[in-house]
């Protein structure tokens, strides 16, 4: 392989960032980790570059200048082209209470700084290997959801659904063990990785999102909270 397809085959992040030290300290850590980096300032910025770079990652501060981290994502997800785009959102620790919002605005996941890198890391590569999965074949269904890990698309009663790829794991995870109540705990264990420490409400804004994604008008919510338990994929008892 080339010196410059060897180059394209690394993972590319954008790393939206006005703090140019931290920008300094991410750029040097992630290209010794085998990362490409590229950079934008503030908010409109990194809007304009992932239409040029098509980043694999971005790494979004919550605070920029001008359009602010929550606007950049919510308009990433507003788009056809970056509506799967893995985001981090990155925070200050006062602004750590509001980070669910960030979630809710389409974030795949946050960090609050100052963060250690190899916990950055972790959660960048488990993000990454969720929305490039190494192919599978074979389909899980369960009261008219059907998954297709060939293809990584979602259909419920033959109508295409959109999830992101933290939903589409959490999904297929409920989809490989129907029924079966799981705690926000075991959830985070099978969907983030034991080894990477994630908030248990991040767990519920997810759940959110996937009911949101396959419930249509008139549909039966499939997945079931049970209180002081945790979540299940099945059917509601009348």
């Amino acid at each position: 392989m080339s010196e410059s397809a060897a180059n394209q085959a690394k993972p590319l992040v954008l790393v939206v960032e006005d703090e140019l030290p931290l920008v300094t300290m991410l750029r040097y850590n992630l290209e010794r980790q085998g990362f490409r980096v590229e950079e934008a300032g503030d908010g409109q910025e990194a809007l304009d570059r992932i239409g040029e770079v098509q980043p694999d990652l971005v790494l979004l501060d919550w605070m920029l200048p001008g359009v602010s981290g929550l606007e950049v994502c919510r308009q990433l997800r507003r788009r056809s082209a970056t509506r799967d785009l893995p985001v981090i959102m990155v925070t200050a620790r006062s602004e750590e209470q509001d980070s669910v919002r960030g979630l809710d605005t389409g974030a795949d996941d946050y960090i609050t700084k100052p963060f250690n890198m190899d916990a950055l890391l972790a959660r960048m590569r488990a993000l990454l290997r969720r929305a490039n999965p190494m192919p599978v074949k074979g389909r899980l269904a369960f009261e008219g959801i059907e998954l297709d890990l060939a293809s990584h698309r979602v259909q419920r009663s033959g109508r295409a659904v959109h999830v992101g790829p933290t939903e589409f794991r959490l999904l297929e995870f409920l989809l490989q063990h129907p029924r079966r109540v799981f705690s926000r705990e075991e959830l985070l264990d099978a969907v983030w990785g034991k080894d990477i420490h994630v908030e248990p409400r991040t767990v519920d804004v997810h759940i959110r999102r996937l009911r949101k994604a396959i419930n249509g008008p008139g549909e039966s919510d499939l997945v079931r909270t049970v209180r002081a338990a945790g979540y299940a994929l099945d059917v509601e008892m009348s």
